[in-house]
Order: structure tokens, then sequence, then C-alpha cells
């Protein structure tokens, strides 16, 4: 099971939301809180999350998810809503990169991604879910700037319209009435603004790439887990520390470098061997075209 099934399954199942896609991410600047205690900092892992509701109508979410020491459970941090996410920052609209910037109503992060593949797929469904999210809150029956929402509206203020006794009232109030009921009817919600995004994360043919990010995703992965196998039993097989607990001066770098010039001159010897036969074998072939040669003067006189 990877992160993400197990992050919605810990975090987002109980709250009756489902997870559309997740980012590991790391602070391009660290915040700096004055009041915490100096020491070394507990390692952690940060998590964003595009997340929605189950129930209608429905809500996007963007959370920020952490968990603390490898193992511990997952922990559900901050959350915004997509009306208060006023912009989503690509960085450089010309290459693949894995930094970002969320710029919500009341906080600013700079985020760098654990890979240029996996920011792209969250930029990408993000995208798609914000256009998706804002079309249907418009095709709402009287909802804001939808013109059913308007018609009902001009009904309504309409003197032909049929109204509750308890609203004639209002309405003998006259224009100072209208621009109270004016004043109710807020502004259109600004939609979220994508800036310095690649243009073939936010286009229409998106399919194609949304499965290369995964593929490269998928073998970013693999070449990881490699890594870290064959680098652990170098790292249990490594120089010992000595008693006071200090690691004997250029041991490890010595070890290294010892290993490299062993292997350049082995691989010296081999050269030296192939060019010995290289030679042998182009005296070998002067010789048979001389004969060769010699052989068909006699024979053609």
């Amino acid at each position: 099971m990877n992160i993400q099934s197990v992050i919605n399954r810990e975090v987002f199942a109980p709250r009756d939301e489902r997870i559309l896609v997740a980012v590991e991410v790391k602070r391009r600047k660290r915040k700096k809180v004055p009041f915490l205690p100096t020491g070394g900092k507990g390692e952690y892992m940060t998590y964003i999350c595009l997340s929605v509701t189950n129930k209608r109508p429905a809500q996007l979410l963007i959370t920020k998810v952490k968990q603390f020491g490898g193992s511990a459970p997952f922990t559900r941090r901050s959350q915004w809503s997509v009306e208060q996410l006023r912009q989503v920052d690509g960085i450089d609209p010309n290459k693949d990169c894995p930094e970002f910037d969320l710029v919500f109503d009341n906080a600013f992060d700079q985020w760098v991604a654990s890979s240029a593949a996996e920011k792209c797929i969250f930029i990408q469904i993000m995208y798609h879910a914000c256009q998706t999210y804002w079309e249907g809150k418009e095709r709402v029956p009287g909802g804001l700037g939808s013109p059913a929402g308007d018609q009902q509206k001009d009904q309504r203020a309409s003197p032909g319209a049929q109204v509750s006794p308890g609203s004639q009232g209002g309405q003998r109030g006259g224009p100072g009435a209208q621009a109270r009921r004016k004043s109710t009817v807020g502004p259109r919600p600004r939609q979220t603004e994508f800036v310095n995004c690649q243009s073939k994360l936010t286009g229409d043919a998106c399919t194609v790439n949304l499965v290369i990010y995964r593929c490269k995703v998928f073998f970013n992965r693999m070449k990881k887990g490699m890594v870290s196998k064959q680098s652990s039993p170098q790292a249990g097989a490594g120089p010992r520390a000595s008693p006071s607990g200090q690691r004997p001066p250029g041991g490890s770098m010595a070890s290294v470098v010892k290993r490299a010039s062993q292997a350049l001159q082995e691989r010296g010897e081999r050269l030296g061997h192939a060019e010995d036969k290289t030679v042998d074998l182009m005296h070998k072939a002067q010789q048979f075209a001389d004969t060769a040669h010699k052989l068909a003067l006699k024979y053609s006189n």
C-alpha cells in the first residue's frame, strides 16, 4: 500500500473525505519560531494533500499532513478550502522543477517536492480539480454568479412578484430596502490563479503527460530503494569508531581513494594488454598480406 492510500485511510476517510493527490514536500526556507527552545529538531515528513468531501455540495480542501518519527501515525496540521487558495506558483514555466508556492488568504508557503515529477502531478491534478469545482459552483441553481440565481433575485425584487405578508413591509422601505438587499449579495468569488506553470500541466492534452510523470515517479522510487539497499551494507562495514566516540580521521575517504586507484590501475593493465594484442595482430596481418602478394606475383608469371 502506497503512502497516499495510507494517508487517505488514516486522515481523510474518518472525516468523510477522499484524497485526490498527495505530494511529499520540504520548506525552501524554514520558519524561525523564536519562543521554541534551541536544540535538535525531531525528524518528520510533510505532505500537501488535495481532498474532496463526499457530501454534496462537494468541498475542495488543501491539507497539510505530517508524520513524526517515520513510523508514527499521520497527523493533520492545517487545512484550507479552495476559496482561500489565491495563487499556485509553479516557479519555472519552461522546465520541470520541484519548487512551487501556495498563496492563501492568511498564509504563504514555499515548498520543494521530493521530485519534479511528483510536483507536476500535484499541480496538474489540482488545476483540473479547481476548474471542475468552480464550473460546478457556477452551475448550481441560485449560486453566486449563476443565471438562475440572478433571475430569482430579479423576480423577488420585481413589483409584480408575489410576496408574503411578512416581506411586504420590506418592500415599502423604498430605495433603502433595495440597497440593503443588494448589499447582501456578495461579489463573485475569485478563482485560484495558476502562474508560472507549464502549459502541458494546465492544457487539455494532459492524460499522456500524467502517465509519463507517474512512470517517472515510479522509477525514481525504485532508484531510491536500490540506492538505500546498496548503501546499508556499506554503512555496516564502515570503519569502527574509536573508544572516544570519534571516527578515525580520513579512514573512509582513504579507503574510497584506494579502491578507486586500484580500479584505475587494473583498467590500465587491461588496456595495455589489449594494445599489445592489437600490435601483434597488425604484424601478423602485414606478414600475411606480404606472403599473399608474393604468391600472387609468382603464379601470375
